[in-house]
């Protein structure tokens, strides 16, 4: 491994992460969204598979990539619930009045993130794990 790329992937890491939860924020109103924000999290977390090692990039995950889709799964399903009670409509988004535009869309949105990013980690850290002759836990 190149010793430049080595060094600079925590910062290439921190950056990536940073730049994938704006995209996710800005979601609703402008370009971007879960979906997006999610790759370029999945990303930030191959970078650093590659260059320290996939066990390492799984201690910074912290969870496993299977809890982030079912959290993500739930999430997203939970988060049409109250259209069904006020207009008996599922996923008719509730928003927030005033100068923070946020609603039950933000939460949808943060479960697309979490289902894309733990299907996209499971792919890319087992692929790793493959290519590096790493056992899988």
């Amino acid at each position: 491994m190149p010793i430049i790329f080595a060094t600079m992937s925590r910062l290439y890491f921190a950056l990536m992460l940073g730049g994938s939860l704006f995209i996710l924020m800005r979601g609703h109103n402008d370009p971007g969204g879960g979906f997006i924000g999610a790759l370029m999290a999945a990303a930030a977390f191959a970078t650093l598979a590659l260059t320290r090692g996939v066990d390492h990039a799984r201690r910074v995950l912290r969870v496993h990539p299977v809890v982030l889709v079912g959290c993500g799964l739930a999430l997203a399903c939970v988060s049409g619930l109250p259209g069904l009670v006020s207009d008996a409509s599922y996923l008719t988004h509730w928003w927030t009045s005033g100068a923070v535009h946020l609603g039950t869309a933000t939460l949808f949105d943060i479960g697309v993130y979490l289902v894309v990013l733990g299907g996209v980690l499971c792919l890319v850290l087992r692929l790793y794990e493959d290519l590096h002759g790493e056992v899988a836990p």
